[in-house]
C-alpha cells in the first residue's frame, strides 16, 4: 500500500503539539465537516500526517502518523462520523508558519492555502516533503 500524505489543524489552546506528545496517542474526533470527514475516511494506518497549530500559531509544528484507520465517532451524536488515532513522530525543529507556505511558490496551491477552513486534508508527497524540509526535518 502507498503511503497517503496528511494535514490536521488544531487549535493548540485547546489540543497542543505539546498535549498531543504528552498523550502519546490521540483519537482524532470531533470532526463535523464532510469534505473532512471523507478524508478522515481515506486514512490508513502508516499514513503520515503534518500536525498545524491553527488560530494563533498558524503552523506546522509536527510530524505525526495515522495509528488506526477510521472507526465510529464515539462522540458524535448522528451516525456516519468517524475519527482515526494519531501518533505523534516528532516535533518540527523550526514551526513552518503560513506565511512561510504561503510566500513558497511549490506550496502555493496546497488545500491548507486554498481551504483555510478545512480541518483535515490530503498533501501531495512534493508538499509534505516541502513542509517538513523548511521545518529543518
Amino acid at each position: 500500500m502507498t503511503t497517503q500524505y496528511w494535514l490536521v489543524k488544531q487549535e493548540p489552546a485547546d489540543y497542543s503539539w505539546t498535549d498531543f506528545a504528552r498523550d502519546r496517542r490521540s483519537a482524532w474526533t470531533g470532526v463535523r465537516n464532510y469534505q473532512a470527514r471523507n478524508h478522515l475516511k481515506a486514512m490508513q494506518a502508516g499514513d503520515a500526517v503534518l500536525f498545524y497549530h491553527s488560530g494563533d500559531g498558524k503552523a506546522v509544528v509536527g510530524l505525526a502518523r495515522v495509528g488506526r484507520a477510521a472507526y465510529p465517532d464515539s462522540t458524535a451524536t448522528e451516525p456516519g462520523w468517524v475519527a482515526v488515532d494519531l501518533v505523534p513522530v516528532r516535533p518540527l525543529p523550526q514551526p513552518v508558519t503560513l506565511a512561510r507556505i504561503k510566500a513558497d511558490a511549490a506550496l502555493r496551491d496546497i488545500a491548507l492555502v486554498r481551504h483555510s477552513r478545512l480541518s483535515v486534508m490530503p498533501l501531495p508527497a512534493a508538499a509534505f516533503a516541502r513542509i517538513l524540509k523548511l521545518g529543518g526535518g
